[in-house]
């Protein structure tokens, strides 16, 4: 069976950290390109983060840069979300995806085929 698990999510201070967890079955995660994205309330899907398989890179929205990076465990075949420095705009709902191929903009949502059923980070004080 082909899934993505995300897990991780909770609630947290302003300025503290969270990682969040990616678990594929199905998929081998090092051939794919490789999204977070987030919907915060009231708000349209962002993509934040996200490794692309067309050219090896990272790339980081602004809204996040400096604070949140992505890594993948080839061994685990789980990817991650470090979050840090956590504001409370960083509230919302996160979500893993993968595609095969990225043809535009890694951190575009409609470049993505396969999605997890997202985990809950809620930043307040």
């Amino acid at each position: 069976q082909k899934q993505l698990v995300e897990s991780g999510g909770g609630a947290v201070q302003p300025g503290g950290s969270l990682r969040l967890s990616c678990a594929a079955s199905g998929f081998d995660l090092e051939h794919y390109a490789i999204g977070w994205f987030r919907q915060a309330p009231e708000r349209a899907r962002e993509g934040i983060i996200c490794i692309s398989n067309t050219d090896g890179k990272t790339y980081v929205d602004d809204s996040v840069k400096g604070r949140f990076t992505i890594s993948l465990d080839k061994d685990k075949n789980t990817v991650y979300l470090q979050m840090d420095s956590l504001k409370s705009v960083d509230t919302g709902d996160y979500s893993c995806a993968i595609t095969s191929d990225v043809y535009a903009d890694c951190l575009s949502e409609y470049e993505y085929d396969h999605w997890g059923q997202g985990t809950h980070v809620s930043v307040s004080s």
